[in-house]
């Protein structure tokens, strides 16, 4: 294929459970890209790959994919649809030259929708909407509809933008129509979305005949071959041997060539001898490449503008583990490991920063999905660390310094509005718009600072007992604001290191929400749970019932526990505060105090009164 009117180039994008991952897999599958006994074609999600993305049920890592369609080669990314994804999303709709935006029938357009769309216009990119899951009682079409054309007016950068073609759908049984069906169970496929990607996407404006320049907009290992440079060839032939430049961030070049190239079928990489200007290809050689470098034809090294990621906007300390419990359950455990692996990290993450501070590390990223999943993926390596309480990162602008406020939109049962309400109060959120959707649910929109998010979505899930739904974007920064009130109760701290005991422990549950079960091994300043009152406690859980020979009726009977709270690695992370820390081991999450011995805390809580 050299003609690059036959390839288009599409990124599927959407808000979080829209349908997108399920809309790609029908395409693949009807693209005859499996053969039908391929285990593919009876798996669903086929492109979310990793644990943690099959575990949450989101898209974490935008991927690539080419599926064939008469002869045509459609290269189709697929985005993440969570702000704390940004910078994949960002990055990615660069390869692209249209969009495929699915939209919910009954949800319609929501933060995220907003979000990817935006960052879609700015660059150009001609939209094609979806409208997903029409099969839904609850539909809503001609008000989705609407609702769509207002977010395009709202976001679209020229007029062209205004005219979109709309089409039906019912992904998870991939059928799709040109107009709504009168009746949703008679036989259809997908054939409208590839007749749509043909004539609706452009194809790729590109040059052939000049010198190569690609721009790097992904990277992938394998331990075979390395490192793989991913992009969009926006100019020239890329060759099997050709001698090449790279051009670093900072305008240095390095010489290098190309020994493989890559192109894709389906999920699958498969090697070629050439790939065209217009194509998504990974080239292996340029061992020294980085996202948002140029790769260019030696003889005519020019390079191509870098990508622009939106700023991170929380950090976190991670270090080594200073528990007395350290090395017991990690395989990687010292500091100079736990950097060589956010180094590692970084070359691909290209929204995470890591500084240096001493004996740990600062790592800042785009919200607490975005730090806690590169946590959870440590963790699963066999990495054992500590983690402080998440921070607003703040920048200087004409001399005023400002944090990074969000625009939050939640979702409840109208009885819940006043106990969220009040939760928002307490954390300085401003309320823009509060609505009744058509499902008889409240949509109320707040503006709060990122530093206000913390701990929110625990706090909101148990008050409406776990019906919210919740979702951020950001909304640029404002001028730094007064500390935020304590929104937690204070800790049952461990007295002794030792075993828990159930007998101690029910003396310990009347005090407040234990975190720790019986014959569960602590230590001296462990957090073992949730204190009643304002201030922390400090209790023996480890006291064995001492034994008389005297009998009694009461002391035959066996102790009665309730059930303790197990928190997940998300809710240890938001309830944290600044003189508390996480450990983190592959079998393990443990609270504590920053100072395990009492009086080393008392010291410092004195000095930062």
């Amino acid at each position: 294929m050299n003609d690059p009117k036959y390839i288009r180039n599409i990124a599927i994008i959407a808000h979080v459970d829209h349908g997108k991952t399920t809309m790609l897999d029908g395409l693949l599958k009807q693209s005859k890209t499996f053969r039908d006994n391929q285990a593919e074609m009876s798996q669903e999600l086929i492109m979310d790959s990793g644990d943690q993305e099959h575990e949450r049920g989101i898209t974490i890592t935008a991927k690539q994919t080419s599926i064939y369609y008469n002869d045509y080669k459609i290269n189709i990314i697929d985005t993440p649809g969570h702000a704390d994804f940004s910078g994949e999303v960002e990055r990615t709709l660069n390869m692209a030259d249209g969009v495929l935006l699915i939209v919910d029938a009954q949800e319609g357009p929501m933060p995220q929708t907003k979000f990817v769309l935006s960052k879609a216009l700015e660059l150009g990119l001609k939209p094609v909407v979806v409208m997903n899951k029409i099969d839904k009682p609850a539909r809503r079409v001609d008000e989705v509809k609407n609702e769509l054309d207002d977010l395009f007016l709202e976001l679209a950068t020229d007029d062209d933008q205004l005219h979109y073609p709309v089409y039906y759908a019912i992904g998870r049984e991939g059928k799709a129509w040109r107009e709504m069906p009168g009746d949703a169970s008679e036989d259809a496929d997908l054939t409208p979305i590839f007749e749509a990607i043909i004539a609706d996407i452009p194809a790729p404006i590109a040059n052939v005949d000049g010198p190569l320049q690609l721009l790097v907009t992904s990277l992938q290992y394998d331990s075979f071959l390395g490192k793989y440079a991913i992009g969009r060839i926006s100019r020239g032939v890329a060759a099997r041997g050709q001698a090449v430049t790279l051009i670093k961030r900072d305008g240095t070049e390095i010489a290098a060539r190309i020994d493989k190239i890559f192109g894709y079928r389906g999920l699958q990489r498969e090697e070629v001898e050439q790939a065209i200007a217009g194509d998504i290809a990974a080239l292996v050689g340029v061992t020294a490449a980085e996202i948002g470098e140029t790769i260019a034809d030696k003889d005519a090294p020019e390079a191509l503008p870098t990508i622009d990621i939106e700023a991170p906007t929380l950090s976190m300390y991670l270090g080594p583990n200073t528990g007395p419990f350290k090395g017991k359950e990690g395989e990687f455990t010292t500091s100079r490991q736990i950097g060589d692996r956010l180094k590692r990290e970084l070359e691909t993450n290209v929204s995470l920063r890591v500084a240096d501070n001493g004996i740990g590390y600062t790592v800042s990223g785009r919200g607490e999905l975005h730090l806690s999943v590169l946590i959870e993926a440590m963790r699963r390596e066999g990495y054992e660390f500590e983690v402080g309480r998440p921070q607003v990162v703040t920048i200087e602008e004409g001399g005023v310094t400002k944090e990074p406020v969000e625009e939050l939109v939640i979702e409840i049962g109208g009885e819940f509005v006043g106990v969220v309400s009040q939760a928002l109060g307490a954390r300085r959120a401003t309320l823009v718009r509060q609505e009744q959707t058509s499902s008889g649910a409240t949509r109320i929109t707040y503006i709060l600072p990122t530093r206000a998010l913390i701990g929110l979505r625990n706090e909101l899930l148990t008050d409406t007992k776990g019906t919210v739904i919740m979702n951020t974007l950001p909304h640029g920064y404002e001028p730094l604001g007064s500390k935020l009130p304590k929104t937690r109760n204070g800790v049952l701290i461990a007295f002794e290191t030792g075993t828990t005991t159930p007998y101690a422990l029910q003396a310990a549950e009347a005090r407040g929400e234990l975190f720790v079960g019986p014959a569960v091994e602590v230590y001296s300043g462990m957090i073992v749970g949730q204190y009643n009152r304002q201030d922390d406690l400090e209790l023996n859980v480890c006291k064995a019932k001492h034994l008389t020979n005297m009998r009694s009726k009461s002391s035959d009977g066996t102790v009665q526990l309730t059930p303790h709270t197990q928190l997940s690695l998300e809710q240890c992370i938001d309830f944290i505060e600044d003189d508390e820390l996480l450990e983190v081991t592959p079998k393990s999450l443990r609270l504590r105090k920053r100072y395990l011995d009492a009086n080393e805390r008392k010291r410092h809580q004195k000095t930062a009164i």
